[in-house]
């Protein structure tokens, strides 16, 4: 009977990190893909790309804590780097630049 216990435990997602998914989808046309990436220690990334293509993320404890911000969110879709995902995403030179640090400037 544990067992059935530790598999219906779930993690509660963090409220900050609802609310900034939330607002995320809502200003980049209302939905977004999410894709949850564990970064080691340091926990986890939600990595977000609005309906518009623009790329946003939330960092979480954990990959658990990252599914259940897009369990909790409803205009968010759980997806994966495939093809459908990556051509969603529309990176721009600004972007490209502030991503290549002060070596681009």
């Amino acid at each position: 009977m544990a067992a059935d216990n530790e598999t219906e435990q779930t993690t509660a997602p963090s409220p900050k990190a609802v609310a900034t998914a939330k607002a995320f989808a809502l200003a980049h046309g209302g939905s977004a893909l999410a894709v949850v990436e564990n970064i080691g220690q340091a926990g986890a990334r939600l990595v977000l790309i609005g309906e518009d293509g623009a790329l946003g993320d939330v960092l979480v404890t954990d990959v658990a804590a990252g599914e259940a911000v897009i369990e909790a969110v409803e205009q968010l879709t759980a997806s994966e780097w495939d093809g459908e995902t990556t051509a969603a995403l529309q990176i721009g030179p600004a972007h490209r630049r502030k991503m290549a640090g002060p070596r681009a400037r």
